[in-house]
Formats: C-alpha cells, structure tokens, sequence
C-alpha cells in the first residue's frame, strides 16, 4: 500500500473518531472542563500528524516499502510480542483478584520487555512506582473507579 493510501485511511479513521468526540454527551454536572475535552485535543494532534504525514507522502518523503523486496521480521519478535501481549493478559486477568498495582506493574514489565528493558528488580521499581502514582491521582484525587490499589488497601 502506497504512503498516500495509507495518509487517506488514516484521515477516514481520524474523521470516525472526530464524529465519535462529538457524541459524548455532555456532563450533568457543571464543570468547566467538559467530558470532550481530553478525547477532542487527543483526536486533534493525531490530525495534525495524520495530515504532516500525508503532506510528506505526496511530497514522495515517505518510503513506499511496498514496492521493497520481502524481509523477514527483526530477530525476536515474537518473543517481544508475546511479552507485550501476556503483560496485557496479567494485567486483565489479576486485576480483580490482586488489586490494581500489582497486575499493572506486571503489565509494565510486560511493555518494557516488548522494548528490550531486562526484567529485573529495577524494571519493577520503576513500573510499581508508576502504577501506584497512577492508581493514586486517578482513584485517590479525582475519583476515577479502578478500585483498591491492592486487596488490602481501600
């Protein structure tokens, strides 16, 4: 398929979800930042780069790898995709048993592997920590229902 193909399909999938935005309902309560608001600015830059792309594809900047000779995947893809994808399963799987930190930290993990990051004490320092400062501002501070951060926790 063709850069510009790819651009115009691009485009459509932008426009479904430029539609999608505007059938969020409003929200009953009054606030000055509205349910819209975050999916609207997320739809936009994705836009933006949707036509930059489309720009550099009939500009001929884009690589038609179509037209490449047929290469077989980078070594351990596989592998890097059943990471990726059992972080997700753990992920879907334990919530409800284990809380939400525990399963996301393991999903992180299961990203960071899918990029080449070594499963390690320290790839799950950082991945607890950033499910729990997750599960803190949106549980905590602004109500969002991922329920308890861990089963023993509230």
């Amino acid at each position: 398929m063709k850069p510009v193909h790819v651009a115009l399909i691009l485009a459509m999938v932008c426009g479904v979800a430029a539609w999608q935005v505007t059938a969020i309902p409003e929200s009953l309560m009054q606030m000055t930042v509205g349910s819209a608001l975050v999916p609207a600015a997320v739809v936009s830059a994705l836009s933006a780069l949707v036509l930059l792309f489309g720009l550099s594809a009939l500009k001929g900047r884009q690589v038609d790898e179509s037209q490449a000779p047929d290469q077989s995947s980078l070594p351990g893809s596989g592998a890097r995709m059943l990471s990726l994808l059992a972080g997700g399963l753990a992920f879907m799987a334990l919530v409800t048993p284990l809380g939400f930190i525990v399963p996301a930290t393991l999903c992180g993990m299961g990203v960071a592997r899918a990029f080449d990051a070594p499963v390690s004490l320290k790839s799950a320092l950082i991945c607890g920590s950033m499910a729990a400062i997750f599960w803190l501002v949106f549980a905590r501070l602004l109500g969002v229902g991922l329920g308890p951060g861990l089963p023993w926790l509230i």
